[in-house]
């Protein structure tokens, strides 16, 4: 099933994102988590492509195994960066040829020693396009509601969004974030530049410190008070920070579904005992 036509529903969606193994890493853990985390019957699941392209190689196979034998519609991550052109044209292919119907398009983070040239896809709007050629894939995109780290400004960061969106992306998952004003002010401003597709809010709980700080630095998110003393104060208690990592999740979708914000997508980092834990908590909202 397409992804862009679940989104179009008026109910809560909820998805997951996992991770393949790399490369000469045995499939099992992965398909253990998946076959877990589908007994939360997820909307649908995506898998990542991996940096610098690093598990391309296995993410069809896991999106496969989630849409044939799981029976979940799945979405397969796929960046361009770290690809020539006709690499990516041999993905597209195999995804054609294993009924996969869905892509999430991302430039990706640009491997050191690489200089994108005339024979790579510079930037994820040119890969939508490439993708829509096909006419067979649902296209989602990437955004950041407090504005992508190498924009200018946000306004120039909504221009670039609005760029994909003209091109063919059909529905938008958000980078994670950990204030939900900076969600809502985001949604408030694309709005008035037109972009008007589905949006889905990635939520990632928070169980490692270490992990959470290096993502942050990546990604551009801010880490609101609230969030920092509860970092401060169990860090030092993995348990314990597992615990109020999953219910400061848990308090974030209840306040994004209560205002309106009805697509969730939870960052799994393939720990279904987590995500699970977060379902359970909303089981009686969603």
């Amino acid at each position: 099933m397409l992804i862009s036509e679940k989104l179009k529903s008026n109910r809560v969606c909820t998805s997951f994102e996992v991770f393949p193994p790399k490369n000469d890493m045995p499939f099992e853990p992965v398909k253990n988590a998946v076959c877990e985390l589908s007994a939360f019957s997820p909307d649908y699941i995506s898998v990542t492509y991996g940096a610098g392209g690093g598990t391309s190689k296995n993410t069809p196979e896991i999106v496969s195994f989630i849409q044939d034998e799981l029976h979940i519609p799945s979405v397969a991550h796929l960046t361009c960066a770290s690809s020539t052109k006709e690499e990516i044209d041999v993905i597209l292919n195999e995804l054609k040829s294993r009924g996969i119907k869905n892509i999430l398009a991302l430039r990706g983070d640009i491997p050191d020693g690489v200089q994108p040239d005339d024979n790579h896809y510079r930037y994820a709007s040119e890969l939508i396009t490439k993708i829509r050629e096909f006419d067979c894939f649902s296209v989602g995109a990437a955004c950041y509601p407090e504005c992508h780290t190498q924009a200018k400004n946000s306004v120039e960061d909504l221009m670039h969004l609005k760029h994909k969106v003209d091109c063919g992306a059909e529905y938008l998952i958000t980078q994670m974030f950990f204030d939900n004003s900076a969600l809502y002010s985001f949604l408030y401003r694309a709005l008035k530049v037109g972009i008007d597709v589905p949006v889905v809010a990635g939520i990632m709980p928070v169980i490692n410190r270490k992990q959470i700080v290096r993502s942050c630095s990546l990604s551009g998110a801010t880490l609101p008070s609230k969030f920092r003393i509860m970092l401060d104060r169990f860090s030092d208690e993995p348990e314990s920070l597992r615990q109020a990592g999953i219910a400061y999740a848990t308090e974030q979708i209840i306040d994004l579904i209560s205002n309106g914000v009805s697509n969730i997508h939870i960052y799994t980092m393939n720990k279904p005992e987590v995500a699970g834990k977060i379902i359970e908590n909303l089981s009686s909202i969603l």
